[in-house]
Order: C-alpha cells, then sequence, then structure tokens
C-alpha cells in the first residue's frame, strides 16, 4: 500500500481507481472512512460511511442524474438515471413483467449451473477459469433466455456492453477517444437491438421484450425510446454484476477453506453466504447521484448542484455498523448491506443475481475436489466500478459429476 501519512480526499480517491490496486481497495477505504463526508479537489463529494450512505440513498432531495439534474436531459437514458416520476414508473413496467418470469427459475438456473461445470467433468486433476467457463456464461445465458435475445448474439452486446460498462468509472476529463469509443458503443448495441425489437413486432413471443413492448399501465405501454434503453440496462445490469458476484464469491470461498468446506455439506449456508459476499465484497463498489437541495450530513452540508461520490464497498465495511468488518463471515446476522444499493434504486435483478449467487457456489463447493487458486491475487478487469476478477483460474484433484 501506497505510503499514507495524510493522504488528501482526492488522493484517497485517485489510490482507489489505480489498477494495481484493483485487488484490494479497502485500505483506502477504511482511510476514507475516517472523514465519511468530504469534498474532492474537483467539487465531487465522497461520501463512505454506511450511515451517511444508507441516508441518502432514502433522501428525496439526491438526484440519480450523476451529472447536472438541472441541465437539459438526451432522450435515450434509462431508468437507473432516472428520478421520480419518469424512473418510478419506468420501473414498475418493467418489475411487473419481469418478477413473475424469473420467480420458479431456481432449477433450471441449477441444470445450467451443471451443464457449465459438466464440460470439465474430469477423474483426475484439472483447472477451469471460474469466470469463463461458469460466471460469466451463467447470467448471460439466463438474461438471454428472459430477453429473448439468440444466444448466438451474445459475442455482440457482449463486447458492447464491456465497452460501455468502462464508461461507468468516474473520469474527470475523459479523453476524446474513450468519449467517442462509448457513444460508438451505445449507439452499435442500440442498433442491434432496434433490429430485435422490429423481429418482436412481427413474431411475438412469450418472452420479457415481447412482453414490455405490448403491456402497459393507464399511459400506454413503454415508448420506443424508454424499450431501447430499458433492454441495454437489462442486458448489462443482468449478467456484468452477477458475473463479478460469482466470482467474488468463488474468491471469498477459496480463501477460507473452513466455510467452504461448510458450504459443501450445508448447501442452505449459500443464503447468507451470498449476502455477506455483497457486503464484504460487493460488485458494484461505488455510485454517482447529484444534490437537488442543500443537504446537512454528518456535520457539513452538501451544496445544491453538487455532485456526490456513494462509496458503496466502503460503507459495507464500516465498523460503526458491522463487527468485525474485514472479516469474512458466512452466516454475519443483520447483514443490511449496500451491495445492491438502496432507497428507490435498489437493483431491479437482485433476486435473481441472488439465485445465480447460490447455486453456482453451491455446485463449486460440492463439485470440486481440492480447489485452490493458481494466482492470488487473480488478475482483474478494468473497471473500478463494477470490480472483480477479469479470469480466475482454479485447480482442482477432480470434478465431480452433477
Amino acid at each position: 500500500m501506497t505510503t499514507t501519512a495524510r493522504l488528501s480526499p482526492t488522493d484517497l480517491f485517485a489510490q482507489v481507481m489505480r489498477y494495481e490496486n484493483r485487488p484490494d481497495p479497502y485500505p483506502y477505504y477504511a482511510l476514507m472512512r475516517e472523514r465519511p463526508v468530504v469534498r474532492m479537489d474537483n467539487g465531487t463529494w465522497l461520501v463512505s460511511g454506511y450511515h451517511e450512505i444508507a441516508q441518502l440513498l432514502h433522501d428525496p432531495r439526491i438526484s440519480a442524474d450523476r451529472l447536472n439534474p438541472q441541465a437539459p436531459k438526451p432522450p435515450q437514458r434509462s431508468l437507473l438515471v432516472q428520478d421520480p416520476p419518469r424512473h418510478d414508473r419506468l420501473r414498475r413496467l418493467v418489475t411487473q413483467e419481469f418478477v413473475p418470469r424469473i420467480t420458479g427459475m431456481r432449477d433450471h438456473i441449477a441444470e445450467l449451473v451443471d451443464q457449465l461445470l459438466d464440460a470439465h467433468t474430469s477423474s483426475g486433476p484439472g483447472q477451469l477459469d471460474v469466470v469463463a467457463d461458469l460466471a460469466y456464461p451463467l447470467p448471460v445465458t439466463v438474461i438471454c433466455e428472459l430477453l429473448g435475445v439468440p444466444r448466438e448474439d451474445e459475442p455482440v452486446f457482449g463486447s458492447l456492453s464491456r465497452r460501455l460498462t468502462l464508461a461507468l468509472d468516474p473520469v474527470d476529463s475523459p479523453t476524446e477517444e474513450q468519449i467517442r469509443d462509448a457513444q460508438q458503443a451505445r449507439d452499435q448495441l442500440l442498433e442491434y437491438l432496434e433490429a430485435l425489437i422490429q423481429r418482436r413486432r412481427a413474431e411475438p413471443g412469450d418472452d420479457l421484450l415481447s412482453a414490455l413492448m405490448s403491456s402497459g399501465d393507464d399511459e400506454g405501454p413503454m415508448g420506443p425510446v424508454d424499450l431501447r434503453v430499458t433492454l441495454v440496462l437489462l442486458l448489462i445490469a443482468g449478467h456484468e454484476t452477477t458475473v463479478n458476484l460469482i466470482a467474488n464469491g468463488t474468491l471469498a470461498l477459496l480463501r477460507a477453506p473452513d466455510v467452504l468446506a461448510r458450504l459443501r455439506t450445508d448447501p442452505g449456508l449459500a443464503t447468507p453466504l451470498v449476502e455477506e459476499v455483497l457486503r464484504y465484497d460487493p460488485p458494484v463498489q461505488m455510485s454517482g447521484r447529484s444534490a437537488l437541495a442543500d443537504i446537512d450530513i454528518a456535520g457539513t452540508t452538501i451544496p445544491k448542484g453538487s455532485r456526490i461520490r456513494i462509496m458503496l464497498a466502503a460503507g459495507n465495511r464500516d465498523h460503526r455498523r458491522f463487527p468485525d468488518p474485514d472479516r469474512f463471515v458466512p452466516d454475519r446476522r443483520d447483514n443490511t448491506h449496500l451491495g445492491f444499493g438502496g432507497g428507490i434504486h435498489y437493483c431491479v435483478g437482485a433476486t435473481l443475481a441472488r439465485a445465480e449467487a447460490q447455486l453456482a457456489l453451491t455446485a463449486l463447493a460440492r463439485r470440486l475436489e481440492a480447489p485452490r487458486l493458481v494466482a492470488d491475487p487473480p488478475p482483474y478487469r478494468e473497471n473500478a466500478t463494477l470490480r472483480g476478477p477479469e479470469h480466475l483460474p482454479v485447480a482442482f484433484d477432480r470434478l465431480t459429476n452433477g
């Protein structure tokens, strides 16, 4: 860790963003929490304490527009960065079609997990990349099936979504190339989805896309622009974050062999264990907001119009909220973490992500004999906001049949 005689808030945040600190940003988060609400040199406010984050996430004076809530808005913006009342309507339309479709999917997800692992079944020593062989293809397959996206099209939106998620990292002065690449990726993805929408208009199915096109409320069905950006959100959020959740959970288990042994004999442990992964090493590390009014918090005032960087992963390790916060406790009690955010923007796909992670981690514990990390730490993705291993090679003595 870099010398921290007295790093400024700006320097602390810069250390979190540095790629060499991607394997373990938590010491810097701990230093941030010494001043849980503080202003950086660029005017952005860092909020790193659990209670302060929870307060802001439930404050109606906070806007999901991380840039400038008073500025004119481009039309193509997902519910993730919308405020009420438009956010509430879009979320309601998505939820009424999405939630019923994921209810009762656990058996199918378990089958998909076993199918992916079956490709590596071995009576002797072997190796698999948990990211490439399980954590990525599982949620991609599920979200493709739900939306009615042809599985063979995954490479198309997979590469585009990676380029788009890089744009989530907060950068004060993005280069023209970065701006151009993000816009190009977004345009290409919207173009792909528009073609898919037209195919569904001609031949509706029983998938989520067809349902979103036909169902609605008193104002009618979702408009064409909202439909496209909602699909972008569901496609990206439907797999990018779950990849990290499964990979981070596997990493935590392999670093705690006693917990892995417990999960192998007690699959019921998976439910609280995944909640602890979401607290201990969340797939989404930070989020952006803006202040719609002056907000008094933690003895200071965040002025109206300020940008706010909410450090979810830092809040999840706040000793004022969680006893022994830097220890991985699989059956931790009173674990109301920030892993899925909070307030009106609480993750729409939380139920699905939980199911995928619980079943994937349980299967790995059950089927891998003597698993061990090939590299610790593993190589990490560039992205600091959606933080997780790029690859997670695991060696094992045997991979048993499902």
